[in-house]
């Protein structure tokens, strides 16, 4: 379900934002819905980079699958911290699943 809100930008914020619509031909909310999705990844990677997310945790923030994310996190430059145990016991995990 979508939900309308306004909010308060000051004239510099919101010129870039017509400039993005614009140049997208697009309209201003579409404008910031991607700039919201997009900070919403930056916000995960920072996150799990500093080590305050897990993968999971990441890619929930970001709205992503978590195979998603990872590729994300390799197109930033950001090493993996799943240690070589923790993947021989997801790849068990998943096994039992099927």
């Amino acid at each position: 379900m979508t939900k309308t809100m306004s909010i308060r930008m000051d004239r510099e914020n919101y010129e870039i934002l017509s400039e993005m619509s614009k140049h997208q031909s697009s309209d201003l909310s579409k404008a910031v819905r991607e700039l919201v999705t997009r900070g919403r990844v930056l916000l995960a990677v920072e996150r799990y980079k500093s080590g305050e997310a897990s993968l999971g945790n990441a890619a929930e923030v970001a709205g992503l699958p978590i195979g998603q994310m990872m590729d994300v996190l390799k197109e930033f430059g950001i090493k993996s911290r799943i240690e070589h145990e923790d993947y021989r016991q997801s790849l068990t995990n998943l096994a039992g699943v099927w």
